[in-house]
């Protein structure tokens, strides 16, 4: 008998690293720095390392992370800034609580990842707006199409702030996700590929003038202690979350490499069958936050039926943020965004972290095989 399958095991995920964990967070407690200790230096460093990037500032959350990239770019309040429809609620919260105003594009029905094409259509739409940015979101772990969001960014002027939440790891074209536009936003909440005991996020960015502003916007707007320079925030990235991310940032890589190997199992087993399996383009890695399946009409009863079989299956997302209703007073509409709304209703997401065993895979498979038969 197979028990519960969640969507995410992290007891799995810590317990062959534990001994480390509870070493590096009793340091931390042993040394009382819990704001601004070593840790979070030295953690900065490493991420900088990994994603070949100058500049790595630790921040309390990704979504703060977005709005701080978005103010040290220079986005102020009043301005607009582009982001998919189709994607969670942080993207467009965070720039609605930078003071800019949120304006959505649509999205590929292959990808799911914001259109280049919507992109253009909406700054052609919205003369009247001054928009000033675009935030493409790398969903589910693998790259929006950059090199075509780039050339319309310069065109138009934007600055780009990549939302990396879902794709800390993942490559374009041989760079590391959040490291092509301007700033790149990433979150280290508990459930993504690199996950933090709390709370945690970053910004990536390879200017020297963002990595200042960065450093004083997250600290309160200061650089000299009680010595306020502009009206900052209180958005540090804690010691005892910094310890612990380093630890886990070395096992990262394998990780996802696990992902993808269940990825591409699943891939296998569920060819030839009337669901489409995720699409990755030859410019991007994947790294499976999420391993999101597609049906050709509304998913919510295969939903339910994995669900009564103990597989925890859910929709990311089910209602695109232009129909969401702290973001009616845009003015958006049904039938706005065709894409993200198809999405919402024919997609789901099942297991697919790296500590699934093979069992556990087939019986997930084998079930969705008795819905669609």
């Amino acid at each position: 008998m197979i028990k519960k399958i969640p969507i995410l095991d992290l007891k799995k995920q810590i317990a062959p690293i534990r001994k480390d964990l509870n070493r590096a967070i009793k340091d931390v407690i042993d040394n009382t720095a819990f704001i601004a200790g070593r840790q979070v230096e030295c953690f900065e460093q490493e991420v900088s390392k990994y994603c070949n990037v100058k500049y790595a500032v630790g921040v309390s959350n990704g979504t703060d992370a977005i709005k701080l990239a978005l103010i040290a770019s220079g986005v102020k309040s009043g301005d607009g800034v582009i982001c998919p429809a189709f994607t969670y609620y942080a993207t467009a919260g965070a720039i609605a609580s930078a003071g800019a105003i949120p304006v959505f594009a649509d999205i590929y029905p292959d990808t799911y990842n914001i259109s280049s094409l919507s992109i253009e259509e909406v700054l052609r739409r919205k003369k009247k707006l001054r928009i000033k940015a675009v935030v493409p979101v790398h969903l589910y772990g693998q790259c929006a199409d950059m090199d075509n969001i780039l050339e319309v960014a310069r065109r138009y002027k934007l600055k780009v702030v990549e939302d990396t939440a879902q794709a800390f790891g993942a490559e374009y074209k041989g760079k590391k996700a959040g490291t092509i536009g301007d700033c790149g936003a990433v979150s280290f909440f508990p459930g993504k590929n690199l996950g933090a005991f709390g709370d945690a996020g970053m910004v990536l960015t390879s200017s020297k003038i963002i990595d200042e502003k960065l450093r004083i916007l997250r600290n309160q707007g200061n650089k000299t202690k009680y010595h306020h320079l502009v009206v900052g925030y209180n958005h540090r990235l804690d010691t005892i979350q910094a310890a612990v991310l380093n630890v886990k940032l070395k096992y990262l890589d394998s990780w996802n490499k696990r992902r993808q190997g269940n990825a591409r199992y699943f891939n296998q087993q569920l060819k030839g069958l009337e669901i489409q399996t995720p699409f990755v383009p030859k410019y991007t890695t994947h790294i499976y936050h999420q391993y999101v399946l597609r049906l050709n009409g509304p998913s919510k009863e295969l939903v339910e039926h994995l669900i009564n079989k103990g597989i925890d299956s859910r929709v990311y997302y089910p209602l695109p943020l232009h129909l969401q209703e702290c973001f009616r007073y845009l003015g958006y509409k049904k039938g706005d965004f065709p894409e993200s709304e198809r999405a919402a209703e024919q997609t789901l997401a099942i297991p697919v972290y790296p500590d699934l065993t093979k069992r556990q895979m087939d019986y997930i498979i084998s079930s969705i095989k008795e819905f669609l038969q």
